[in-house]
């Protein structure tokens, strides 16, 4: 009931955005595939959608294996101020609102590494491509999130803290969010809210690594077919959700616990490396030399 709540409200104050006097003039350019609004600076912006959406949105279809014809409204919204207020984080650079087919993004964040425009808007399109296919009682938060930034790549639609990885931390302390907790929302802002997006993508590439990219169109298959979770996990993957979770917090574990040891014994190791290549070298040198020494002989030999 709360997420509905939080939705709604999303919904009610991004479309109160747009319509008011707060977002100032509103220009629209539409196509049969989609349809763009835009403030006045950014009508260039808007073009660049409009020529770009067929290439991304067929890119997406061939990554999910679906075929889908609905016809999305994308915002882009000059003022970041205008933005987070509806959002009310300062974190996220774009939303996705399923109910209405519609995508806002923040302008002013775009080509800002590591975000692009194009990028943002797949991943963004695959919000809406997922629940056009799965209804939203059966679609985790975790998948969908994971699933939309596996499609790009690993990008998130929300502002990270550099290369620090809170997952890496949360493993260590033994924080890491259970699958179920990130199953209906994510925390709301924080270190948590960070957490909730590193964890989904480290979901969905855990089991793209195990059991492959089929394994993954496996459980969206089964999801759309209206399964839920742990039968459509079950059916894909051959293991339980449970065993599934043990699977991947002990993989995450594994990997920082391995990180943390490089990264505590660096020095220790480069100082054991730079040794191995001296030895192979000395010896390396040693051999030449004998082995020019054999062939001064040999031609000595040869000369008498």
């Amino acid at each position: 009931m709360s997420r509905r709540i939080f939705v709604s409200s999303v919904i009610f104050f991004l479309l109160a955005l747009l319509i008011g006097s707060s977002y100032g003039e509103k220009h629209t350019l539409v196509d049969r595939t989609v349809t763009v609004s835009f403030d006045d600076p950014l009508q260039n912006a808007a073009m660049e959608v409009l020529k770009m959406y067929p290439a991304i949105r067929a890119e997406l279809l061939k990554d999910l294996e679906w075929s889908t014809d609905f016809r999305p409204e994308i915002v882009l919204i000059k003022d970041s101020a205008t933005f987070r207020r509806a959002v009310g984080n300062d974190l996220v650079t774009a939303l996705a609102i399923p109910q209405k087919d519609l995508i806002v993004v923040d302008y002013s964040k775009m080509n800002v590494h590591p975000f692009t425009l194009a990028t943002t808007l797949k991943h963004e399109l695959c919000h809406l491509e997922l629940h056009h296919h799965i209804a939203q009682r059966t679609l985790p938060r975790w998948l969908d999130e994971g699933i939309c930034q596996w499609v790009t790549g690993g990008l998130a639609e929300v502002m990270t803290e550099g290369n620090h990885s809170i997952l890496r931390e949360a493993a260590l302390s033994n924080r890491l969010i259970s699958f179920e907790g990130l199953a209906e929302r994510f925390p709301h802002e924080g270190r948590d809210f960070l957490l909730a997006y590193e964890e989904s993508r480290s979901i969905v590439e855990y089991i793209k690594s195990e059991f492959g990219v089929s394994g993954v169109r496996s459980i969206l298959k089964y999801l759309s077919q209206d399964d839920n979770l742990e039968n459509a996990v079950q059916k894909s993957l051959l293991v339980s959700l449970d065993e599934l979770e043990r699977r991947w917090r002990l993989s995450v574990t594994e990997r920082t616990l391995w990180f943390s040891y490089i990264s505590d014994n660096l020095y220790e190791i480069l100082f054991l490396f730079a040794a191995l290549i001296t030895i192979y070298g000395f010896f390396r040198t040693l051999r030449k030399k004998r082995e020019y020494k054999e062939e001064d002989e040999e031609s000595e030999e040869g000369k008498r």
